[in-house]
């Protein structure tokens, strides 16, 4: 098993870790759930918003099965190329996150809207990490 196969398999699980925690346990505050924002509360508040809450959260979860369902067929069915290829889709979808998601998670940790306090920093660095492994394990097949 090559070191892109073995960085695929754990970017599966790690993101199969947060689609369980939104569907099962969306209020924590680990595994990237929405128990860091202080909104997830506040929707309680009222029914509509938060049964409208829900329904995005279920809905992210969701496309996140899709998304690692698809990924799981490339690690067990693909060709090399079709994982390197896959991998390099990966890094850039991933990078859309620094487009919108993120500046807006600077701004709500700003305004004291996330519990901890400095979670839009740490995600940051996380996904940055995560994208840098993949992109490094894509650069060392190509390599080798």
């Amino acid at each position: 098993m090559g070191l892109l196969t073995i960085l695929l398999t754990l970017f599966v699980m790690l993101e199969l870790s947060n689609a369980l925690a939104l569907y099962f346990n969306p209020t924590l505050k680990q595994a990237n759930a929405v128990g860091v924002f202080k909104a997830w509360d506040d929707s309680k508040a009222n029914r509509e918003t938060h049964n409208f809450v829900r329904y995005l959260v279920y809905w992210v979860a969701g496309t996140k099965l899709i998304f690692l369902s698809l990924l799981s067929v490339i690690l067990i069915f693909g060709n090399d190329m079709t994982k390197l290829l896959g991998t390099l889709s990966l890094v850039i979808s991933i990078g859309v996150y620094y487009w919108k998601m993120h500046p807006l998670l600077r701004v709500m940790d700003t305004n004291g809207e996330l519990t901890p306090s400095g979670y839009s920093k740490q995600l940051g660095i996380m996904i940055f990490i995560i994208m840098f492994a993949l992109l490094g394990g894509a650069v060392s097949f190509i390599l080798y």
